[in-house]
């Protein structure tokens, strides 16, 4: 379904490829020192899917790690472009990002989204069927 596109994670080295980002991809233009903080930082986790040199896919993750329990993987991200959706493009992204959240010694993945973003529960529910109840609050800083 996904032919032709390269799914792949990034780091630092690789920012420059956000000067090719399709329409959709992320909320707002990423910015080169956004973007130069976030690769630096060592559990910040991003795969990009590539039609060619162009970014049409992103998935964005974070590792928790606790002093009393094991490391968590938290999905914070996860966009496909318009013109590249229903295209198996997020599943392959978000399995590529559970792979990575495995090798680095995440025990599980958590993911939220709103009770109304069918798109995204689909997708999720390809990895687990039932919705934890959830409550969240939201502070400005």
């Amino acid at each position: 379904m996904a032919e032709g596109i390269d799914v792949r994670l990034i780091g630092p080295e690789d920012a420059g490829v956000f000067a090719h980002v399709a329409d959709g991809v992320f909320d707002e233009p990423p910015l080169p020192a956004r973007v130069d903080a976030y690769l630096a930082e060592p559990g910040h986790l991003m795969a990009l899917a590539f039609d060619g040199d162009r970014v049409v896919g992103q998935v964005a993750a974070v590792i928790h790690r606790h002093p009393d329990k094991p490391a968590e993987l938290y999905l914070d991200e996860v966009g496909v472009a318009d013109a590249y959706l229903r295209r198996g493009i997020a599943t392959r992204m978000v399995e590529r990002m559970l792979a990575e959240g495995r090798a680095r010694g995440c025990a599980e993945c958590w993911v939220g989204t709103e009770p109304d973003n069918e798109a995204a529960r689909a997708l999720y529910r390809k990895w687990q069927d039932e919705a934890e109840p959830f409550v969240m609050y939201l502070f400005d800083l």
